[in-house]
């Protein structure tokens, strides 16, 4: 009687799917779309359950002629700070209109990783910072430190955080800030909100700024969830703290915001067995 071949000795693989550290786990992911469809095709790939629901949403602002005017006169900056992957995209997309190539002589910058490969995708050789990914970490690169004197232009949403504008001009910077879009929280009607907080009840949650988690606790308020018992991971310290102030306790901050990152920072903070 012939016996099987063994996997292991035929050289094939003993095992055709990939580790799935979270089977069965229901993570939320409150991102703005695309970036959240993106991380959860991530989180699906380890074996999570998935919902997204953008509690932020982003539009482009129409071209005026003072953004015409501020493209057109690139050159006359020193440096360029864009604050997301989103604000340095639409730039992007101006100067390839307004500019036959990228300016040269210019100092790039990206808050955070994400940023910085987006501009380094169109050519330039951008800086970020080498830990973390706030503003305060951007405000600590060396080039930025003595800008007295020196032009920057600050590409961001239309509102949002002043300390990279303040602490520069406190520096002696002439800073000019160029929204190129807007934040805002999408309309949900009750069922859906209901669903996807008290239906799907989700183990995990995902809030990448202060302003995504205020429009989910604002959206959540008249439905029976229990989201400030579940395990909330958000982006640094400071949301950390609105995250408590708002009642949530069980809180993870990755180290880093590659989507990557983020899976991996779920998987070391769930316990391995379900309760």
């Amino acid at each position: 009687m012939a016996t099987p071949r063994s996997k292991v000795a035929t050289g094939e693989p003993a095992n055709d799917r990939p580790p799935q550290p979270l089977a069965g786990r229901r993570i939320l992911i409150c991102r703005p779309r695309p970036d959240g469809e993106r991380l959860a095709r991530q989180f699906r790939e380890s074996g999570a359950d998935v919902r997204v629901l953008p509690t932020l949403a982003r539009e482009a602002l129409p071209e005026t002629p003072e953004t015409r005017t501020l493209i057109q006169n690139l050159d006359q900056f020193h440096h360029v700070i864009a604050v997301s992957p989103y604000a340095a995209t639409l730039l992007l997309e101006l100067l390839d209109t307004w500019w036959p190539q990228v300016p040269a002589g210019l100092h790039w910058y990206g808050v955070g990783a994400g940023t910085a490969a987006v501009l380094s995708a169109a050519g330039v050789t951008p800086e970020a910072p080498g830990h973390g990914w706030t503003s305060e970490d951007l405000l600590a690169l060396p080039g930025l430190r003595t800008p007295d004197g020196e032009r920057v232009l600050l590409v961001r949403g239309e509102d949002g955080r002043e300390l990279i504008r303040d602490t520069l001009s406190q520096r002696g910077a002439e800073v000019t800030v160029l929204p190129l879009y807007r934040r805002f929280c999408p309309d949900y009607d009750k069922k859906t909100i209901t669903d996807v907080l008290t239906d799907f009840d989700p183990e995990v949650i995902i809030a990448l700024s202060g302003e995504t988690l205020n429009n989910l606790v604002a959206l959540g308020k008249n439905t029976n969830h229990n989201l400030m018992k579940r395990l909330l991971l958000v982006p640094a310290e400071r949301v950390a703290e609105q995250a408590r102030s708002a009642g949530f306790r069980w809180l993870c901050i990755p180290q880093g915001l590659a989507d990557t990152d983020i899976v991996a920072a779920v998987v070391r903070e769930l316990p391995t067995e379900q309760h």
